[in-house]
């Protein structure tokens, strides 16, 4: 018999719920390429109601998302200011230097949030020789500080800024979600001062494949182009489609759940001499463990796995956990349990 892991690598390893594979059967179709796929079309509708947006169109990945975004919002040579440890910047392959021809220009943040004064700073003079700084990309929760989410008075400023220089903005939003649960504000609250805003129906919210960039009517048609250009034109892709509905109505309501696990995990895991946990920045469904000496966090993850549990190190000292709607109420307190004990 197959061993059964706790998953907690990430919240993209979530199966398919039942009513996702029911919705995927019976999902009316059509080519989506044409714009004749009335699941995705709904979908879409629904995703831009969500974010308070015009349009939105359905993307297979997030990372095609975000780079779409880059791409309609900038030209050749252009700069996009980015928070130095976030994904757009260091998890997509460079695919804003390689698809885009533009350069990321990083600024280090503080729980992967930047001060709108390192904005300033970060922007270029407007002189000929000089590459254009065009784009802002925020990230909301942020995934390397840990799930931290970023207050919405802090995006509102630095987007305010940000126009002020002349620069667009967007919101890597993998997570929005997330946000707006731990944040107690709607979607559309965090969405609203940025041009356009991606989130993932495939990580938190747990359908197989998918995400949405939204954002203007008229920046929607130039994404349309791109997506294509990028080679995520699909067919019938309200199967897929289908499944992000369910999602939005089953599982979003669900995510303060993942949120209080989070937590729970987290306080055994800080109760343990060996690791260290910052408390405080539990805020979402994911949260770092630093791993103390003799350990470290490979040989951690080890005998985490040899008890069942699967985790992701990310750096020699640090390993990151993420609960999800497959992780349960008992499967919280046997991790609990696990990294209150271990030595």
């Amino acid at each position: 018999m197959k061993k059964r892991f706790i998953d907690l690598r990430s919240d993209t390893v979530t199966a398919p719920t039942p009513a996702m594979r029911e919705a995927m059967a019976r999902a009316e179709v059509g080519d989506d390429v044409y714009g004749e796929d009335p699941t995705v079309n709904l979908l879409q509708e629904t995703g831009a109601r969500l974010l308070g947006k015009e349009d939105a169109i359905f993307m297979p990945s997030g990372t095609m998302g975000n780079q779409v975004a880059v791409k309609c919002h900038t030209q050749p040579g252009d700069e996009v200011v980015v928070e130095a440890s976030s994904h757009i910047y260091n998890y997509e392959l460079g695919a804003m230097s390689a698809l885009s021809g533009v350069m990321p220009r990083p600024v280090p943040g503080k729980n992967g949030m930047m001060d709108p004064s390192a904005l300033v700073n970060a922007v270029r003079p407007d002189i000929y020789y000089l590459s254009k700084t065009r784009l802002l990309a925020l990230e909301n929760t942020h995934n390397m500080a840990g799930g931290r989410c970023m207050p919405v008075e802090l995006s509102r400023g630095l987007c305010a800024t940000a126009r002020e220089l002349g620069l667009r903005c967007h919101l890597d939003g993998a997570r929005i979600f997330n946000a707006a649960e731990a944040l107690r504000v709607e979607a559309r609250e965090i969405a609203e001062p940025f041009d356009s805003v991606m989130f993932c129906l495939s990580k938190g919210l747990s359908a197989p494949v998918g995400s949405l960039l939204a954002g203007s009517g008229d920046f929607i048609e130039r994404a349309r182009k791109y997506r294509k250009m990028f080679g995520g034109g699909m067919r019938q892709a309200g199967v897929l489609a289908a499944a992000g509905l369910v999602a939005l109505e089953e599982v979003l309501p669900l995510l303060g759940d993942d949120h209080r696990r989070a937590r729970e995990i987290a306080a055994a895991a800080a109760g343990n001499p060996r690791l260290e946990v910052d408390l405080d920045g539990v805020e979402t469904n994911i949260f770092m463990v630093g791993v103390l000496p003799p350990l470290d966090a490979r040989g951690l993850s080890e005998k985490l796995r040899e008890k069942g549990v699967l985790a992701s190190p990310i750096s020699p000292t640090v390993i990151r956990f993420v609960t999800h709607k497959d992780i349960g109420d008992e499967d919280a307190v046997r991790v609990a349990e696990i990294l209150a004990d271990l030595n």
